[in-house]
């Protein structure tokens, strides 16, 4: 029998996808609204998403679905409660973008201890120009060695992401979880890492124990002049907050390459602000070339391997 693959949302992996090496139909759909996916998935034996979320109405709705194939690390999307009941297996694509979403961590907090934003806007505005001497001093600028890197999230990009501070001379630590009871070897609490660091890096799984973990009261906390960097989920910071703390010098900049909302069809507050030590990216730090190849390979590593009977990047 023919296996039925539909992908949800191709357009989101602008990369060839290999083909699996079964019999198979597939079927691309270059993005499918909420109320298009039963329709379109009625008789898949296996969906692929990237971003297309999956609740228990929906999948109830789709008695042939056996395999969810996310294409992606993040799962917060998907009805794993749901999957369970339903004997729905879950596989996703873990450590693809290790180095590059640690790159663009790096990128945005380098631009940001450096303040290139607001000395770009210097230049363009004709400050220099008009300079009485042979440089324009503008926002401060600091140098990352003997620097201090909090990271939130200790595990492949939050490595990578290590491994390419400590080379440029900061010390980093990585922070305990929100609330634990107590401080594992090698962690250094919480609220320390807030107000002791002068970068701090999100790089954890937005899910109930981290929403909203950066709220007013930590920003707050933070050290004064500290950058904040989010490349992980966009739920994991109070935006409307952040913005109030960049507006009135609380912070020194942020660089976020996720919003709570994606696309930000309703706006944001981050985007509203226009301020010269703020950096927004649309959620590309994962999307170099070799990266989304790698994602490609794993994702139908992680298909094939189902269809073969093997637990292959399962994460229900």
């Amino acid at each position: 029998m023919t296996t039925r693959i539909v992908f949800l949302d191709r357009d989101s992996l602008p990369v060839p996808v290999p083909v699996p090496g079964f019999e198979h139909c597939w079927q691309d759909h270059a993005a499918t609204a909420r109320d298009e996916i039963v329709a379109r998935c009625r008789d898949a034996s296996i969906v692929v998403s990237n971003k297309v979320a999956l609740d228990r109405s929906t999948l109830q709705d789709l008695p042939q679905l056996k395999l969810i194939a996310v294409a992606a690390t993040g799962v917060n999307h998907i009805d794993l409660a749901a999957c369970r009941e339903r004997g729905i297996a879950v596989c996703n694509v873990a450590h693809y973008g290790d180095d590059t979403v640690a790159e663009h961590a790096f990128m945005l907090l380098l631009a940001l201890m450096r303040n290139l934003p607001a000395y770009q806007r210097d230049v363009a505005a004709g400050v220099w120009q008009n300079a009485a001497q042979f440089c324009h001093f503008g926002a401060p600028i600091r140098d990352l060695n003997g620097a201090r890197l909090g990271i939130i999230g200790n595990g492949g990009i939050g490595q990578a992401l290590a491994a390419r501070a400590r080379a440029f001379g900061m010390t980093v630590s990585f922070g305990e979880r929100k609330g634990a009871p107590a401080t594992r070897s090698g962690y250094v609490d919480f609220e320390t890492v807030l107000s002791e660091c002068d970068v701090i890096s999100l790089h954890c799984p937005l899910n109930d124990a981290t929403r909203g973990m950066i709220g007013e009261s930590e920003l707050q906390r933070m050290k004064g002049g500290a950058i904040l960097i989010n490349t992980a989920r966009g739920g994991l910071v109070d935006e409307a907050a952040l913005v109030a703390a960049l507006k009135y010098g609380r912070l020194g900049g942020a660089g976020f390459d996720v919003l709570s909302e994606e696309p930000p069809v309703k706006g944001n507050p981050l985007l509203a602000a226009h301020l010269p030590n703020l950096i927004v990216t649309p959620h590309v730090g994962w999307a170099s070339r070799e990266a989304m190849q790698r994602l490609a390979r794993i994702l139908i590593d992680g298909i094939e391997g189902f269809m073969a009977g093997r637990r292959v990047n399962r994460v229900d």
